[in-house]
């Protein structure tokens, strides 16, 4: 029986490694992808400006665009999140090593993320960080990543200072922490994964625990390697 299940689980994901970018990619070019397709949306409106055209009031929302995290990596290296992936879309969740409630399910499906764009991977990467810095040292994280067969080039698995990982996912990434900075008793770690664009703006959220989410993460992604964003391309946040 848990043959049949591990091979049905693996039958799964390799579908979904095949389909997911494959689909989204069919239908992008089907639609002509000339603003018809349902591209992830924007979180995070900073303000809205407006300007006169042709005697027509028109507005122009700015979104809120990710400032930069310093972290160390699992291989020892240092990152410095925007600048080290500069035109890269980016999906982040967070975790502790030690973790063995939802960590291990969420990992999981990061794993099959990651999978799914084997093939196209020089548009994004995968970042997984430490909300318990203080425990997670580049040994651990580099253990934890090699249990997960993680692509050291494509995942990584990063541990920075508390007080900015937290500060990090609440106000950059909108994500609901606890109240205090990340000591003993405060590791409550949310269960999504945030969708980034290249041009740091978030455009996604996702359930890591629920299969059809990540599917929908995959889906987004997929969108985002093949959008071309006027209002970015013109924008000077980069």
């Amino acid at each position: 029986m848990k043959q049949q299940t591990r091979l049905k689980s693996i039958l799964i994901g390799g579908l979904f490694s095949l389909f997911v970018p494959v689909g989204a990619y069919m239908y992008l070019k089907l639609n002509g992808h000339d603003g018809r397709v349902n591209l992830p949306e924007f979180y995070g409106i900073e303000k809205i400006d407006s300007h006169q055209v042709e005697g027509k009031i028109v507005y122009d929302t700015l979104y809120h665009a990710v400032s930069e995290l310093d972290a160390i990596d699992q291989l020892g290296d240092s990152i410095h999140v925007n600048e080290s992936f500069k035109g890269k879309i980016l999906v982040v969740n967070f975790f502790f090593t030690s973790c063995t409630t939802i960590c291990p399910e969420l990992m999981k499906n990061m794993k099959m993320l990651n999978k799914a764009f084997i093939k196209n991977d020089t548009s994004i990467r995968f970042l997984s960080i430490s909300v318990d810095p203080s425990t997670d040292s580049v040994p651990r994280l580099r253990q934890y990543a090699d249990k997960l067969n993680a692509n050291h080039d494509k995942w990584f698995f990063l541990s920075g200072n508390k007080e900015r990982v937290y500060a990090y996912a609440r106000k950059e990434l909108q994500l609901q922490l606890p109240a205090g900075d990340g000591s003993a008793d405060d590791f409550i770690h949310p269960d999504k994964f945030v969708l980034i664009d290249k041009y740091r703006n978030v455009r996604g959220f996702y359930n890591g625990l629920d299969s059809d989410n990540v599917r929908l993460c995959a889906e987004d992604i997929t969108y985002l390697m093949l959008e071309k964003n006027k209002f970015h391309e013109k924008s000077s946040r980069h």
